[in-house]
């Protein structure tokens, strides 16, 4: 098994799948490809037929885009659980996973994904302030419907923690004032091995790229 993905700094999403083999264990090759370089485009497409990263490579079969990539391996790997086996919070994590990935243009405008920045005073502006404030709330209805269990948005890691990773960097990065709610969820996910392993490969990168 092979992902391929973009620079650990600023790919949120190679992040999403990335996370989810690495926090499980499983075993697979990581091939990373920097962004916007002479020949990077021509690179991905070697692997990726959409030009773009992340791509998994499984034997003969091939799945780009991070949200199929995680449907793929919650089908491949059902032991993880990566979907909650409640059909009501399965349908909910599905749901508000779908919202990240279609969704919150402005926050990703306002807040670009780089894990190495520190810019607690960075100007967000109306549009993404009303993201944030919609993520809060899903982060909330999240854990409510967890009941309490494990400190991720349903109990246990999942797919939905995945795809919201990211925003817990720009969240954390550009010091986005949180409530205790969703500063205990952050502060989780912050907390994953996993996630600290991503940090140090990206202070390792020598690729910069300027927004």
């Amino acid at each position: 098994m092979r992902l391929v993905i973009g620079n650990k700094r600023y790919s949120s999403w190679s992040l999403r799948p990335w996370l989810a083999l690495a926090h499980h264990g499983v075993a697979f090759e990581e091939v990373v490809i920097p962004l916007y370089r002479d020949g990077s485009g021509e690179a991905i497409r070697e692997h990726s037929p959409s030009g773009k990263v992340p791509a998994l490579i499984d034997g003969a079969v091939t799945v780009w885009e991070s949200l199929a990539i995680l449907e793929y391996l919650a089908e491949r790997f059902p032991d993880l659980a990566l979907w909650p086996r409640d059909p009501a919070r399965r349908a909910l994590a599905r749901s508000v996973s779908s919202e990240m990935h279609g969704g919150f243009a402005a926050l990703r405008d306002a807040l670009p994904m780089d894990v190495l920045a520190d810019e607690p005073g960075r100007p967000r502006g109306a549009a993404a302030e009303a993201d944030i404030a919609r993520i809060g709330a899903i982060w909330r209805q999240c854990r409510e419907a967890a009941g309490g269990e494990g400190p991720f948005l349903f109990g246990a890691f999942g797919a939905a923690d995945c795809m919201y990773a990211p925003v817990v960097f720009r969240f954390d990065r550009y010091g986005v004032p949180l409530d205790p709610a969703c500063r205990a969820y952050a502060d989780a996910m912050l907390g994953l091995p996993a996630i600290r392993r991503w940090v140090e490969a990206a202070r390792a990168e020598p690729w910069v790229i300027t927004f």
